[in-house]
């Protein structure tokens, strides 16, 4: 994901087509396209600001509630596989996660269990 244009160039475009300059011409004057000249129009009519919007998704995971219940099932079988656990997930809890999902989950959580010969 790129960054956001900077304040400067977004207050200027605004101004400049405040001033009563079309979008085309603002778009021409200032080197950028003309969605990028409509969305900060349209932003600053719907909330006063030309801050960019917040990029990503915040750490959000449909998983992110059960941390504590997939650490208390890894504790009690740890030799637990994904697809149980996704199992589980659904019979107890009605979630429905791919296995791949809840790899990526335990790997955060510091709960993956790859086998190798180190372990053994």
């Amino acid at each position: 994901m790129g960054k956001p244009h900077p304040m400067e160039l977004r207050e200027r475009v605004v101004a400049f087509v405040e001033e009563g300059n079309t979008h085309r011409s603002a778009a021409a004057h200032f080197r950028v396209s003309i969605k990028f000249i409509n969305d900060m129009i349209r932003l600053k009519r719907e909330t006063g600001s030309l801050e960019p919007k917040p990029q990503g998704n915040g750490g959000w995971s449909k998983l992110g509630p059960y941390d504590d219940w997939a650490r208390q099932r890894m504790a009690g079988q740890s030799d637990l596989t994904q697809e149980a656990l996704t199992q589980a997930l659904l019979a107890e809890h009605g979630i429905r996660v791919a296995v791949s999902s809840v790899g990526y989950w335990l790997h955060r959580l510091g709960l993956s269990h790859k086998k190798n010969s180190a372990r053994s």
